[in-house]
């Protein structure tokens, strides 16, 4: 049976290429750039990538965007792992089209084919791109999101909060998890929660003091508050939340219409690249 072109980028620099190169472990591992550090590449060094499109962690790429991000997979069962890695962070998910790919930390990987024609090894042409392509990394503390607002309500928001369809471009976790602003916050000053953290399961504090950033984002609008004891990120001064009934669902973002009674976001808007710097 022939494989049509496409079949072959899905097996990209496998056997529509290479016919005597069989390697029984493939290896993921590590290569480092100045422009962007340490990120994840494929055996042969070339570069991979997630679509901030793929929050929800199903493979949104289709059609013509396979012809310049070509997926990635490879066999977990036969692959070997570099220094650095995590076996347990990969996965491998079924594409809508019915095609392995290979997934870290919940997100789909890709390749970079511009033109249709591969990226060179060492080369990370792709990152940022509309920004919503980046290279896969291992300590991303923020990635983003192109995604659909859907409040608690199920009724679906612009980025300008007024219904309707369309992607908004936000902050989430490296797993995908939405970050929100407390609009009553001041400038690295969290007033939402209580001294006794009794109401951090509602919105928990997002923890952590690694900022590590994708190249569209400046790294210097972020820092680090201490509240009570634990260490906040915010950005732009905003401390950043989670919201507890998002359950750590990737693409969750409920919380823009908490409280019901208020705007959607008007209290819990979700955190943006281009928002203002919070109030002093």
């Amino acid at each position: 049976m022939l494989l049509t072109s496409a079949a072959c980028f899905v097996l990209l620099f496998s056997s529509c290429n290479k016919t005597d190169d069989v390697i029984p472990g493939t290896e993921i591992h590590l290569d480092s750039s100045a422009a962007v550090g340490n990120h994840i590449v494929d055996k042969d060094g070339r570069s991979l990538y997630y679509f901030s499109n793929d929050v929800n962690g199903i493979s949104s790429c289709t059609g013509g965007c396979l012809t310049a991000w070509p997926i990635y997979y490879v066999d977990k069962s036969t692959a070997t792992f570099g220094a650095g890695l995590n076996p347990a962070d990969f996965n491998t998910m079924i594409t809508p089209s019915g095609t392995p790919q290979t997934t870290y930390k919940g997100w789909p990987l890709y390749y970079y084919a511009p033109s249709g024609v591969a990226e060179n090894a060492g080369e990370i042409k792709g990152e940022g791109i509309d920004n919503i392509w980046f290279v896969a990394k291992t300590n991303y503390s923020i990635t983003v999101a192109n995604y659909q607002l859907r409040g608690s309500t199920g009724v679906e928001y612009l980025s300008t909060y007024v219904p309707g369809t369309g992607l908004t471009n936000y902050l989430c976790d490296e797993r995908g998890n939405t970050l929100y602003f407390f609009a009553r916050d001041s400038a690295f000053k969290n007033k939402f929660t209580r001294a006794d953290f009794s109401n951090n399961a509602t919105f928990p504090i997002y923890e952590t003091d690694n900022i590590t950033v994708p190249s569209t984002l400046d790294k210097t609008l972020f820092s680090v508050i201490i509240f009570n004891g634990r260490k906040q990120l915010t950005y732009k001064g905003w401390p950043l939340y989670y919201f507890g009934a998002d359950g750590f669902s990737r693409g969750a973002n409920k919380a823009v219409t908490f409280p019901t009674t208020q705007p959607a976001g008007a209290v819990w808007p979700v955190a943006t690249k281009n928002a203002v710097q919070a109030p002093r």
